[in-house]
């Protein structure tokens, strides 16, 4: 990367001059806009299972209901693992950004996984229960403890992010670089969202335990807010982050 530099001219008095900034992207793969619309569509999928289910209904098509779930968990885990493992953002000085975003996207596409694997195995043993809601909180409840370690992480995330103001965006990107003078202002949007997962997630062992209930409200509320956002923004980065590819090679 470059930024400023000091020259030295005639007279021997040094100047700053300002560099384009360029990136050695052989050495910083980035994907995390397939992750980002895959987390997005996700959460949105978690909420819509979720609300068919504690409304008595019977999901239609449960084979498909796991083919979704099975298709982005995959993406999630694939991703999420090789970001964990390798950090490929560390190359050009986002080490923090494989934390931020190749865990949680490796948890998400794991646990969309171990679904995907039910509906599609017990999808006929759920369709038929008469009491599928309880069914669902005692298959889940397990599981729903590292749910609930991963909403604290996400904490920790947006906590990370107002701190240091991990999410700004630099002037060679499009749309998002025309803010770079208010680097907390992508933080705060991007914490939001991590808010707003972590506290869906920190809440729905509790959900699990209630049978539903307004804490199922406002799970679906955060998700389901989170989810778009996330979709929206992903599909928005194929943009600007390609444009902040061809900028600073």
């Amino acid at each position: 990367m470059a930024g400023v530099v000091v020259g030295w001219p005639v007279g021997g008095v040094p100047v700053l001059v300002a560099t384009a900034l360029k990136i050695d992207w052989t050495k910083m793969p980035t994907y995390n806009t397939i992750m980002a619309v895959a987390a997005g569509v996700g959460l949105l999928l978690v909420v819509g299972l979720g609300r068919t289910l504690l409304h008595g209904k019977v999901p239609d098509h449960l084979e498909g209901w796991a083919l979704a779930f099975g298709v982005l968990g995959l993406i999630l885990t694939l991703t999420g693992l090789h970001m964990t493992l390798t950090w490929p953002l560390a190359g050009q000085g986002f080490p923090f950004d494989n934390i931020v975003f190749g865990e949680p996207s490796l948890a998400f596409g794991v646990l969309m996984l171990a679904a995907a694997l039910y509906l599609w195995h017990k999808g006929v043993l759920l369709a038929a229960a008469l009491d599928r809601t309880g069914l669902v909180a005692r298959t889940a409840g397990p599981v729903s403890l590292f749910v609930f370690g991963m909403g604290l992480a996400c904490f920790g995330i947006a906590a990370a992010g107002w701190t240091y103001t991990l999410f700004a965006a630099p002037v060679q990107e499009p749309i998002s670089g025309a803010f770079a003078d208010l680097p907390l202002l992508e933080a705060t949007f991007i914490s939001g969202l991590y808010v707003l997962v972590g506290l869906g997630a920190v809440l729905f062992p509790f959900v699990l335990r209630a049978g539903g209930g307004r804490l199922a409200t406002v799970v679906g509320v955060c998700w389901g807010l989170a989810g778009v956002a996330f979709t929206l923004f992903g599909a928005l980065n194929y943009f600007t982050h390609i444009g902040l590819i061809v900028n600073t090679m």
